[in-house]
C-alpha cells in the first residue's frame, strides 16, 4: 500500500491521490499516523462483497455444526438481560 502524507494531499490536491490509486489503495498519513485508507470504488465494494459472503459461509457453518438457538429476538434479549 502507498503512504502519502496528509500535506502533500493539501498542497497538490486530489489529483495526487488519482496517481496513486492507479497502483493500489493508499495510506494517508496525518501527524506521522495512518489516518485514511483511500481505495477505488470497484476494491471497496469487492472488499464488501467477500466480507458478505464470509459472514454468510460462517453462518452456514454454525447451522452445519449445531451451533443455533431458536427462539425469538425477544428470548434472546431477555437472555441477555438476566445477570450472571
Amino acid at each position: 500500500m502507498v503512504t502519502l502524507p496528509a500535506q502533500d494531499v493539501k498542497r497538490r490536491g486530489i489529483g495526487v491521490v488519482d496517481e496513486l490509486l492507479a497502483q493500489e489503495p493508499v495510506h494517508i498519513v496525518k501527524n506521522n499516523r495512518p489516518m485514511y485508507v483511500v481505495l477505488r470504488e470497484e476494491d471497496y465494494q469487492a472488499m464488501m462483497e467477500d466480507l458478505a459472503l464470509a459472514r454468510v459461509e460462517a453462518s452456514e457453518g454454525d447451522v452445519r455444526a449445531g451451533r443455533i438457538r431458536k427462539g425469538s429476538a425477544a428470548d434472546l434479549m431477555k437472555e441477555l438481560d438476566r445477570p450472571e
